[in-house]
């Protein structure tokens, strides 16, 4: 067991910040340690003690995701986060649900290209039963061929609903299809139509047994308990279960992008959509924190660069935004713009550049600097403020960063990024040849030309 003062960093961060905090604060950080065990079954434990009020978030990070699924198996890792909510051999059908209701707790999960992530949020009285559940449902989550084609047909109907009848998710899929060639980052997550409807029942089950295997998760607790009740716990519940082989590791490296890339999705609108997105390094790479700094500067608020250049000067778009997720691999960050109507993408598409030129040739000043860092440093102590965001952001530096420790250095690290590490980066990843530009063009509008 190891134990390191989360919110020693949390105060020392609200101080860099200017936010007050009070010397009893100081001394009470003391009490909220976080402390880790890994159980015999091979599933790291992570927990965190916040008695200020009774409740408590439990997450359970499995290491699962499309980028383990295979061309006839997409979509999988997103089939599971609907299918442990349906039934296991002590919680049956919709029991799950009612009984958490039943004790005042709530759940929820979310599914991404790397992980697939399972939350629970209820008052510290239902511990045992939480437990109780999370046991039965990796254990013992039931193969009913007749939920099975139920679930199957929930997962296509939310295809058709988010990405086929959706622009913007038709848009993104496109994108991706079309920026990786080679790693499974090119297919969905909630996968291909074709591949959803042909999964087999050896499909499921293999993939089951890799992903849930305990030796493929980590969990994090934070809240209203002590470290030594949930290793009990965790003894009692989790520990029997057994581990199986975890998936096979994705040995596959997209090759370096040599030109840029366009495609165009022609289907009814009322405006164009522009995505733009650059090869970028995977979450744990030292240019993370310099690549935040610059999309903070570029795309953050109503005084960035992007948002005074597109929406308030040319006024050419509605909105615009830039975005990369967590990652395990080398990923995509994408700049998302919306054209107003009759606004050409190209316009917009021109501004972009244009800005991302200024900040390769050009140094962002000090006041673009200092106010970047703030904005990020202000984000993440709002993260960690609650229970909830607490734990999602510990898992997310113990599963992305490879240590939940690295966390503590996140002040540092901003702190450290130069006005030259922002210009490098800008130069670095943001050149033509890097680039895959999507534009969805409405069909109405290329009628009315002809």
């Amino acid at each position: 067991m190891r134990k390191v003062s989360l919110w020693f960093f949390v105060a020392g961060l609200v101080c860099a910040l200017g936010f007050a905090v009070p010397a009893n604060a100081q001394q009470e950080a003391k009490q909220f340690p976080v402390v880790t065990k890994t159980l015999k079954n091979g599933m790291k434990v992570l927990v965190q003690s916040d008695h200020s009020i009774p409740n408590v978030a439990l997450y359970i990070f499995y290491r699962i995701g499309s980028r383990n699924e295979h061309p006839g198996t997409t979509g999988l890792s997103h089939f599971f986060e609907h299918m442990m909510f349906n039934g296991a051999k002590k919680y049956g059908p919709g029991e799950l649900d009612k009984v958490m209701e039943a004790n005042g707790g709530e759940n929820n999960a979310y599914t991404t290209q790397n992980t697939t992530v399972y939350q629970d949020w209820f008052p510290r009285s239902a511990l045992p039963l939480i437990f109780d559940i999370e046991a039965d449902r990796i254990q013992y989550l039931q193969f009913d061929p007749k939920k099975i084609a139920s679930e199957r047909e929930v997962v296509a109907s939310e295809r058709r609903l988010r990405t086929d009848n959706d622009n913007g998710g038709l848009l993104d899929e496109q994108l991706w299809a079309t920026a990786f060639i080679a790693h499974p980052y090119q297919w969905p997550v909630v996968g291909w139509m074709s591949d959803i409807e042909h999964w087999t029942m050896e499909d499921l089950k293999h993939h089951f047994e890799m992903g849930y295997s305990p030796n493929n998760a980590t969990m994090v607790v934070v809240g209203d308990v002590t470290s030594d009740e949930i290793f009990q716990l965790c003894e009692k519940y989790i520990e029997p279960i057994p581990t199986h082989a975890p998936p096979p590791p994705v040995t596959t490296v997209e090759p370096d992008q040599l030109g840029e890339r366009r495609l165009v999705v022609h289907k009814p609108a009322e405006l164009p959509l522009l995505e733009i997105a650059y090869h970028v390094p995977q979450t744990n790479n030292p240019d993370f924190y310099a690549l935040n700094i610059l999309q903070t500067v570029l795309v953050h608020g109503e005084s960035s660069r992007m948002y005074q250049r597109l929406v308030d000067k040319d006024q050419i778009a509605l909105n615009v935004d830039m975005d990369a997720g967590p990652a395990f691999d080398p990923t995509l960050v994408i700049v998302n713009a919306q054209p107003k109507q009759g606004v050409d993408p190209a316009a917009c598409e021109k501004a972009i550049y244009e800005e991302l030129d200024k900040a390769k040739t050009g140094l962002i000043s000090d006041l673009e600097l200092e106010k970047a860092k703030n904005i990020r440093l202000v984000q993440f102590y709002q993260q960690m403020r609650t229970i909830s965001g607490r734990a999602n952001t510990i898992g997310t530096y113990e599963v992305f960063f490879g240590d939940y420790n690295r966390l503590f250095d996140a002040a540092k690290n901003y702190s450290a990024v130069t006005k030259e590490d922002v210009q490098r980066v800008a130069r670095k990843y943001f050149g033509a040849n890097n680039r895959t530009v999507a534009t969805l063009i409405p069909e109405n509008e290329e009628k009315a030309k002809q």
